[in-house]
């Protein structure tokens, strides 16, 4: 079966979305979507959803939409599945590390780190409202992305695949009937409702007085993660699952990663430092 594709760039990654058979304007819509979210939870935004939200932080309940209720609620649930690991709570100490806008932008200098209390101790969701504690602030990031991966493929509807910067969901069987064909760790594996997910240190890192930063913090110390792991890869029942798995098993580090992700994911695969 012949398929449809468009590549793109959006939430600071390239975005790649195919549709087994014929895609009519299924493809552009699904872009436009991601550009939508992307302005509504970009924290480089000032007049997104997600920065007016953190700059309420300390006043009381706030009224959010349904999307950023569902994602606060993802963050929650992310947060204790990995035993605090994921943790969206980390804007401050993204900040400390001089990740205060876009990369293309460059760096500025970094401050004292910043180690946060658990999540749900900062964070709190109500039917229509969050509310944040004073000084708090929340970076959806990966989860984000893997979230509106699985949403996407449902709104593509049928025979598809949705890759928005290497958090994915395959929907379907492909367009051979064997499932998706998706490169990870060397190898091609064939996915039929499923999603995967790539966490690493190699990618947004940058130098700055001659030590090295990278955007994967590990919320136990508000720094960039050192844990013997530079990278794991992880397939499993949905892109924002694999998402979480991913990024806790490489800030477990190696001596505990593979019991890990043995316990949670299909399949996997790790990268040492």
């Amino acid at each position: 079966m012949p398929h449809e594709e468009l590549r793109f760039r959006s939430l600071g990654s390239n975005c790649h979305l195919l549709i087994a058979g014929a895609a009519g304007d299924r493809l552009t819509r699904g872009a436009a979507w991601v550009a939508g979210m992307h302005d509504r939870f970009s924290r480089f935004i000032p007049g997104s959803e997600l920065s007016r939200f953190n700059r309420a932080a300390g006043s009381g309940w706030t009224a959010v939409s349904g999307e950023m209720e569902a994602l606060l609620r993802a963050a929650l649930a992310a947060h204790e599945l990995s035993g605090g690991l994921v943790h969206t709570g980390l804007l401050g100490a993204i900040r400390a590390t001089g990740y205060t806008r876009s990369l293309a932008l460059g760096p500025t200098a970094p401050g004292p780190a910043v180690a946060p209390p658990p999540l749900p101790e900062i964070l709190q969701v109500r039917p229509t409202a969050g509310r944040l504690a004073p000084g708090a602030g929340v970076d959806l990031g990966g989860i984000a992305k893997g979230w509106m991966a699985d949403r996407l493929a449902v709104r593509l509807g049928g025979n598809c695949l949705v890759n928005l910067g290497g958090d994915l969901y395959a929907r379907g069987s492909g367009p051979d009937g064997a499932g998706w064909p998706v490169a990870m760790g060397g190898r091609t594996l064939l996915l039929e409702d499923q999603g995967a997910a790539t966490s690493g240190t190699r990618s947004r890192s940058w130098e700055h007085a001659g030590e090295h930063f990278h955007h994967l913090l590990d919320p136990r110390t508000g720094r960039p993660s050192s844990t013997g792991l530079s990278e794991v890869s992880v397939v499993s029942g949905t892109a924002t699952d694999a998402e979480v798995h991913a990024k806790t098993a490489l800030l477990l580090g190696p001596g505990s990663a593979p019991a890990y992700l043995a316990g949670h994911a299909q399949a996997w695969w790790v990268m040492p430092a």
